[in-house]
């Protein structure tokens, strides 16, 4: 735990880490609060694309929890980094929310629903049948299909929901292809989150919920990695992994020292 605590920069998931929905977890505030004190170098890397950075620095000061906009980097972000990178000033047609949208605009890449150059999806409240078949037809036309992230499921205070690989899913069965993913465990995200940070990876540790996201990506990438039980993944799951996080704990509220610890 001493190793853990003693580390320069500290990148963390949001969903199943730091709140459910609109549901900040236990602990939370005293781990910001602690980072905060120790003068660490954080980034809340999330792998949704609905809300923007400052949609996301609201949300949580809705919730009592102030933290500077910088702090966060999302897949959308990452999304559009790439694309633009592969083709500067092209077109997509996107499934996805505002943050993705606004992510591309700011990218240079316009909205496209005849002949673009991309389709692009993320996770959305207005997924319907109507935009995967307009998807569908683009994508056997020859636009390249790229999926924000892979989660398959994502946690709110109801439950466990579809995520970006789950409505990503009809539109590779219809047409037969199959999509880029950008978010984690894409260490292209990964790489631009510690260059954020400035920090070099053996001092940094990826803290998440998820095996199949959050702890490939920090494994991948050099990190260590701290799966927390208050998401997606439960202990009993983390056994049919070939791979372990080098921590596992309830949530990231153990990681503060405890007042018997600093006494000691």
């Amino acid at each position: 735990m001493e190793t853990l605590r003693s580390k320069k920069g500290f990148i963390c998931d949001m969903d199943g880490v730091i709140y459910h929905g609109n549901r900040l977890l236990p602990g939370v505030r005293e781990f910001v609060q602690w980072l905060y004190a120790e003068d660490k170098r954080f980034l809340f890397l999330t792998n949704s694309s609905e809300r923007s950075p400052r949609e996301l620095q609201q949300k949580l000061a809705r919730m009592g929890l102030e933290v500077d906009e910088s702090h966060f980097y999302t897949s959308a972000l990452a999304t559009a980094r790439f694309i633009s990178s592969q083709a500067p000033g092209c077109s997509a047609y996107v499934v996805g929310g505002p943050g993705l949208v606004n992510a591309l605009y700011e990218a240079g890449i316009t909205m496209n629903d005849v002949n673009p150059d991309y389709v692009v999806v993320g996770e959305t409240q207005n997924y319907h049948y109507d935009n995967i078949v307009k998807a569908v037809e683009l994508v056997r036309k020859g636009a390249r299909l790229i999926g924000t992230n892979t989660d398959l499921t994502g946690p709110t205070e109801n439950g466990i929901v579809p995520a970006c690989r789950a409505l990503v899913a009809p539109i590779e069965l219809a047409t037969g292809k199959s999509a880029y993913f950008v978010g984690k465990p894409n260490p292209l995200m990964m790489r631009t989150g510690l260059r954020m940070l400035g920090v070099h990876s053996g001092e940094a540790v990826m803290i998440g919920d998820r095996m199949d996201t959050d702890m490939i990506a920090g494994i991948e990438t050099g990190l260590d990695t701290v799966l927390v039980l208050s998401g997606v993944t439960t202990r009993e799951e983390i056994e049919s992994y070939p791979y372990r996080p080098r921590l596992v704990l309830d949530g990231v509220g153990d990681i503060p020292p405890h007042d018997q610890e600093q006494a000691q």
